[in-house]
């Protein structure tokens, strides 16, 4: 199948920009006149040294991040970080204890990691299931907790916050992985901010985590060395090897996404987006159903489902078959909770979008 005909709806490893892709595929065997690739640069050279410079001044740029923050690009995926944050910060407190929002799949997996270097208190009343955020006047926040933790968007169940948590001074950390740069964001309410570079600012393989100096140097004494942000920081992301061509690549999207606007820009965009496919959900009768509250439905990740409320499965396999066969892949939802997932991150463009929602249209005229 041909690439141009091919609109790719994942949730990570998502689209990249086709102009980037290009570029990448330009320079792959001479890289700026060096005669190698920058898969076999040294990242102990000037050349990378540029590369790497350059990504962290393309994102400081993009997002306004302050001076007392540092930049770093890890390896361990959003995962990683999981372990990472209370490695680092559960320790900032002698209660080592955290506070977490659990209002997705992420964010539950996170809170069960944490667990293991601290006590954590799920601050709101345990959700049946994660199709809303609770609302704060049930929340319970520790004021001797050495964080608050939450997901800014749950890639898996489509949920997203649309404010950031108040938490009366304490350390506020977000796992952005998955609507990172989708908005401008006030860095300085935030201690830590990581996010995964493979939805909206690159491909897999390199995570980026942006973190308050003072917040440096706090790491319990069992944190591994890889995942200490003293160390990482320290050594300007270079304490190992890092994922050299994953930060090159993310450089190119963060220069992909300034020349298109910056954050402001994709804001429009991606509300643009997701307001066509909510719309055909709410007109439907119900042939789609959207199982997540209006009020945080996300603009990056669109669960529904074909046929019913609950679904239909012969339906909904029907659904991503034949759409398959006009071009548009992995709609799929997550194995978790079933349906049809589309994430319209930053790199789908509205046409493909339109291409999407004209498609829901005719299959609900056909089904019906």
């Amino acid at each position: 199948m041909d690439k141009k005909q091919t609109i790719n709806f994942g949730a990570g490893p998502a689209k990249i920009p086709q102009s980037v892709l290009i570029q990448a595929q330009k320079e792959l065997l001479n890289y700026s006149g060096t005669g190698i690739s920058v898969l076999e640069m040294s990242h102990r050279s000037s050349d990378f040294s540029k590369i790497i410079n350059k990504t962290e001044s393309l994102l400081r740029e993009l997002i306004n991040i302050p001076d007392n923050y540092k930049v770093m690009f890890l390896q361990g995926g959003g995962s990683g970080q999981f372990s990472g944050v209370p490695l680092n910060l559960i320790g900032l407190k002698e209660a080592k204890c955290a506070d977490y929002l659990v209002t997705g799949t992420w964010s539950a997996k996170a809170a069960k990691e944490a667990e293991k270097y601290g006590k954590v208190n799920i601050v709101h009343p345990k959700l049946d299931c994660y199709t809303k955020i609770p609302d704060s006047g049930s929340w319970t926040l520790n004021p001797s907790a050495s964080y608050v933790y939450y997901c800014a968007n749950e890639t898996v169940n489509g949920v997203e916050y649309n404010f950031t948590p108040e938490t009366n001074e304490v350390v506020l950390v977000c796992d952005m992985s998955s609507n990172f740069l989708s908005r401008p964001v006030d860095v300085s309410k935030f201690g830590v901010i990581f996010a995964g570079a493979q939805k909206n600012v690159g491909c897999a393989g390199v995570t980026v985590v942006i973190v308050r100096e003072d917040l440096l140097g706090h790491a319990l004494k069992e944190c591994p060395i890889v995942l200490d942000y003293k160390v990482q920081a320290e050594m300007n992301s270079l304490y190992n090897t890092p994922p050299c061509f994953s930060i090159y690549i993310m450089g190119l999207v963060l220069d992909w996404t300034k020349n298109n606007g910056g954050c402001a820009a994709m804001e429009t965009l991606n509300k643009q987006k997701s307001s066509m496919i909510y719309d055909i959900i709410n007109a439907s009768n119900g042939f789609y159903a959207c199982p997540v509250d209006v009020a945080c439905r996300s603009r990056m990740n669109v669960p529904f489902r074909v046929g019913k409320k609950d679904g239909d499965e012969a339906l909904e396999k029907k659904f991503v078959e034949d759409a398959s066969k006009r071009g548009m892949i992995s709609l799929k939802g997550h194995r978790s909770v079933g349906g049809i997932r589309a994430s319209l991150y930053n790199s789908v463009t509205v046409e493909e979008t339109e291409a999407l929602a004209a498609y829901m249209k005719e299959f609900q005229k056909e089904h019906q």
